[in-house]
């Protein structure tokens, strides 16, 4: 299928490796000038720095803006809710929401100004079911999740849609971290770590970067242009609920 992107140019963040590289890949594909941003990239952001952020949108503002915006940022260290402290919190949400919000905000009018298109962030599962020892993730992307759904009515009268994708248990260096995270701590080994997680995933399996990737892609796409507010997991049916 074409999807219609082709000449169109993306930011994608965290573009270096795993999602984000995943994400990249399926874009370029497509014909789209990808400008890949990460600690080492050509385009360099630290994402827990505001002047970082505000040069990096400096930057692609004088490239002349972009069509498709990818907010995709790692996650914070795993841990419990009760004891987290405050500073903990607002690091987590300076780096991962807030920067984020400036970011989108600071592009968004070029989008307007051509009335087309597309604002979509990476988050997680645990934005619909919390998972456990992840609560600085699950609050922070909770509130990511209220802040794209109400951008996402203020804009489609523009042609931009806004969309978050939201990733169960694919194979990436962050989930082989958690998975070695809740290794040492139960005693269990990597692998029977793993095996349990497979278990209770109705597909069996994890997911591969490059799946995650294409769903983004269509996200991006000429077809997807009825298609705002939503978030789409992508998660092999792990999520139980509604």
């Amino acid at each position: 299928m074409d999807l219609g992107i082709s000449g169109k140019r993306a930011l994608v963040l965290g573009a270096s490796r795993g999602l984000g590289g995943a994400i990249a890949a399926a874009l370029a594909a497509e014909g789209v000038e990808v400008l890949g941003a990460s600690r080492s990239s050509t385009f360099p952001v630290d994402l827990a720095d505001p002047r970082s952020v505000a040069a990096l949108a400096e930057a692609v503002l004088a490239r002349g803006g972009v069509d498709i915006l990818v907010n995709n940022t790692g996650g914070p260290k795993a841990g419990p809710a009760k004891g987290e402290s405050a500073a903990n919190w607002t690091a987590a949400f300076e780096a991962m929401a807030a920067s984020l919000f400036s970011l989108t905000d600071a592009l968004l009018p070029a989008m307007i100004e051509r009335r087309w298109g597309r604002i979509i962030t990476v988050g997680s599962s645990g934005v619909v079911q919390p998972i456990p020892g992840l609560a600085l993730s699950n609050g922070v992307r909770g509130a990511i999740a209220g802040w794209s759904k109400t951008l996402a009515g203020e804009v489609a009268k523009y042609g931009v849609t806004v969309n978050m994708v939201l990733p169960g248990r694919i194979e990436t260096d962050r989930v082989r971290e958690l998975d070695q995270v809740k290794s040492t701590r139960t005693g269990m080994s990597a692998a029977d770590v793993r095996a349990a997680s497979e278990a209770e995933i109705p597909a069996g399996r994890y997911g591969r970067p490059e799946e995650f990737g294409a769903v983004v892609a269509f996200l991006a796409s000429r077809q997807a242009s009825y298609v705002t507010g939503g978030m789409i997991r992508v998660d092999g049916g792990a999520i139980k609920g509604l």
